[in-house]
């Protein structure tokens, strides 16, 4: 087979630079939605993962193994567990056990606004940090017991709609009907507890009405799961259930699995839209060269060469989109907060998500040039040569 010169599909591009915009507009929104749909499923999922610990156990409430919020346990299941599990990590006699209270409630930025914001709350004591070892305080100190102090995620303003400076160190909230002084803000990178607000878990008891705790968070040593599992299962009077971190968030993960779907699925009926519009363009334009594919013909290149062409040709066109469209996605939506029901994340543009994103591009280009060749090549050559259009 003769191929056609690479210069002659090249040069084709600059026939007609409407067709060209088109199809490069095209590709460009077909890269950028499928773009945001895998950094958004990228960025859940990354959140809901990170935020487990690799040797973390979480004690909650039996029944409540699918929400902290809902679980309710004893607040002497701390002590409990010391006494009682083997094998805790420790660093300098301290223990890695984190006793905490989660709940959402209403504040406002000021006691007169109206508007009322649902954040994410939870109580701590300063050996969460040791628990959560991804946490990092970047700007101020911790909140002290019995001052009215609080820390804000790097996240907890997306999370509740507000601009960034609304909850910088030095402002206050309005909670609990007094006012909370912002102290300091802390980072967990690539976790849900990113929007959080921590306050010292004695305030935020008392904020709550509540003397139990919602969980105890647990770093183990040498110890095994099985202990406390045992330990769980011993102390039926305490109605204690243990569960690894990881598969605590896996589950979360697999609950909001239909919400990556109808993403995706919207993504997909976007894109089929944009990949229809491109065909539509591709098509009224090399209709309109049925002559000069019948020519070719006569020159003797053969239907498959012709078809290579076109297709090299459509692809440049949808990559003139497609290119540009990933660098742009990359740049406006890598990072990006998005809030949901359990707190706020970033998007998430990485290599996997950059190629799916070209692929679809490609795709469009590569699809794009096979209607409009049967188009062309079905006539007879006689025909062809005389066509009108």
């Amino acid at each position: 087979m003769k191929p056609l010169p690479w210069e002659y599909g090249l040069r084709n591009l600059g026939r007609s630079k409407t067709r060209w915009l088109l199809c490069a507009l095209g590709g460009l929104l077909v890269v950028l939605l499928m773009l945001a749909a895998g950094a958004f499923a990228r960025g859940l999922d990354r959140a809901l993962v990170g935020t487990a610990g690799e040797d973390n156990v979480l004690v909650l409430g039996a029944g409540s193994e699918e929400s902290l919020e809902r679980s309710e346990i004893d607040a002497a299941t701390p002590s409990l567990l010391l006494a009682s599990v083997p094998g805790i990590r420790r660093r300098m006699g301290v223990a890695y056990i984190s006793p905490e209270v989660q709940m959402q409630s209403v504040l406002r930025l000021r006691e007169n606004s109206p508007e009322e914001l649902t954040a994410v709350f939870r109580g701590i004591n300063p050996e969460a940090f040791l628990v959560h070892d991804k946490a990092r305080l970047v700007e101020g100190r911790l909140a002290e017991p019995g001052a009215d102090e609080v820390m804000v995620g790097a996240l907890a303003a997306s999370k509740l709609g507000v601009p960034a400076e609304a909850l910088a160190v030095g402002k206050t909230i309005w909670f609990d009907r007094r006012n909370w002084a912002i102290v300091g803000r802390f980072e967990v990178r690539g976790s849900v507890l990113d929007a959080e607000i921590w306050c010292p878990l004695r305030d935020l008891q008392i904020a709550a009405r509540r003397d139990n705790l919602s969980c105890v968070v647990m770093t183990l040593g040498d110890g095994e799961f099985e202990d406390v599992d045992l330990f769980c299962k011993r102390r039926l009077d305490l109605e204690l259930t243990a569960i690894r971190e990881s598969d605590y968030y896996a589950h979360l993960a697999r609950f909001y699995g239909p919400v990556r779907i109808m993403v995706w699925v919207t993504a997909l009926l976007i894109a089929t839209a944009g990949l229809l519009g491109g065909f539509n363009t591709m098509y009224a334009a090399f209709a309109s060269r049925v002559r000069e594919i019948g020519a070719l013909q006569t020159l003797g290149y053969s239907r498959r060469a012709i078809v290579l062409s076109l297709t090299q040709e459509s692809i440049l066109a949808a990559l003139c989109g497609a290119l540009p469209g990933a660098i742009v996605g990359r740049w406006l939506l890598n990072g990006m907060a998005v809030r949901f029901s359990a707190g706020a994340f970033n998007l998430t543009v990485d290599s996997a998500v950059l190629a799916i994103g070209l692929g679809a591009g490609l795709a469009l280009g590569v699809l794009g040039a096979i209607p409009p060749a049967i188009r062309c090549l079905r006539l007879p050559i006689s025909i062809a040569l005389k066509a009108n259009v």
